[in-house]
């Protein structure tokens, strides 16, 4: 088992990452939506509410990482969510309701990607923390 991923702060530091990355990703979407629209060939009500959705979930991640102790069930959580952005974001690619720019595939694409990431290192340092893992010292 990785040394890093049985660290204490492995958790919190992803949690950190997330949150860092939905802050920008939302203040993007919510300060250029009408422009980043355009660009992208995304509805700007999507981009919109979905960019104030990742400010607030951006708040939450942010105070999952600030606590001594990991809350665990939320990140797990968290993860889960973490999957279904990602597939929400390659139904919109693949549906064919939407006819994004090749920058708007790019951006669906990104953030996918990205949160999938995520979701992996979050499951990864839940299996590595969890006290069912943990090897039993032989006297």
């Amino acid at each position: 088992m990785s040394p890093i991923l049985t660290s204490p702060r492995f958790l919190s530091r992803v949690m950190a990452l997330d949150a860092a990355s939905c802050l920008l990703t939302g203040a993007i979407q919510c300060a250029a939506t009408a422009p980043l629209s355009a660009l992208t060939g995304l509805p700007s009500a999507l981009l919109g509410y979905s960019g104030l959705f990742l400010l607030v979930y951006a708040a939450a991640a942010a105070w999952m990482a600030s606590r001594a102790v990991s809350p665990r069930v939320l990140i797990a959580l968290v993860a889960i969510g973490n999957l279904g952005w990602a597939l929400g974001c390659l139904v919109l690619l693949a549906g064919g309701r939407l006819q994004p720019t090749a920058l708007g595939a790019a951006w669906l694409g990104l953030q996918a990607v990205v949160v999938l990431a995520l979701a992996a290192a979050q499951w990864a340092g839940l299996r590595a923390t969890s006290p069912r893992c943990r090897p039993v010292m032989q006297a």
